[in-house]
């Protein structure tokens, strides 16, 4: 009777870890295999939207930053730091929103950058606030703070990772393998500090600065969903038809619900 049940156990064991085992091989497998060759694209054809996102309404107040469990970040300004969950310009110009071509494209694939891009930590908070890649490209977190910060992507289709980084320590880099708009950051040591990051299979995006504009540039002629994604305002989507060597223009404006929100 006991070998009986010893023998269950021991194969209802084999039995999880070849199951698990074989979930983490096909994670790796996936994240591992090379991508296809990229689709050549005529330049001598291409186009290129460009325009504004603008913010209809009055934006939100905010408080400023309270960053007094840490005293180095309290030194590290002159001034009081407001969140930049909603950061505008000129007119409503509206920064910090992330523009890329959602549908269009078909089936063409794309080589990824060589060149990292940077997430930096500079007085307590992630410097850009958002950043975009291309899936398969490096991020680059670096720390220029004298203080240790925690760098905590949160995906939802992507491989979770959190990472300490003391002072002087050399950057982080690591690589999101699927697209993904857009993956949440925090910072388990500073829970003021707050970014996104932005994957993609393609190069056609962009995130906008302050005065709000935008330029996808070397589009091949075709029609697309193009769409605007902010943290709090959610998306925006517009079609455009761009011929070759043709340049288009469109606006994106996201609406508050009354007299800031």
């Amino acid at each position: 009777m006991k070998s009986r049940m010893l023998y269950f156990v021991l194969a209802a064991a084999l039995a999880f870890e070849f199951g698990c085992g074989k979930k983490e091989t096909e994670k790796t497998a996936e994240e591992s295999t090379p991508a296809p060759a990229a689709t050549p694209i005529d330049t001598a054809t291409v186009g290129d939207v460009s325009g504004t996102v603008m913010l209809q309404g009055v934006p939100p107040p905010f408080k400023p930053i309270n960053m007094s469990a840490e005293p180095y970040c309290t030194k590290a300004h002159s001034s009081p730091v407001l969140p930049e969950e909603v950061v505008t310009g000129e007119k409503g110009a509206l920064a910090n929103v992330i523009v890329y071509v959602k549908d269009g494209l078909g089936d063409r694939t794309f080589d990824a950058p060589k060149e990292p891009v940077e997430l930096d930590q500079k007085g307590c908070m992630y410097q850009p606030h958002v950043v975009a890649l291309m899936a398969g490209q490096d991020l680059k977190v670096v720390n220029s703070d004298q203080t240790t910060h925690n760098i905590h992507p949160m995906p939802k289709d992507n491989r979770e990772w959190n990472k300490s980084q003391p002072p002087g320590a050399s950057p982080i880099e690591d690589t999101f393998a699927r697209a993904e708009v857009a993956i949440p950051v925090k910072c388990n040591v500073h829970p003021w500090m707050k970014s996104y990051i932005a994957v993609f299979k393609h190069p056609y995006f962009i995130v906008t600065g302050k005065d709000g504009s935008f330029d996808l540039k070397n589009l091949p002629p075709g029609t697309y969903t193009l769409e605007a994604w902010h943290e709090k305002y959610g998306t925006v989507d517009q079609q455009v038809t761009v011929g070759a060597k043709e340049s288009k223009t469109v606006t994106f404006a996201f609406k508050t619900t009354g007299s800031g929100d």
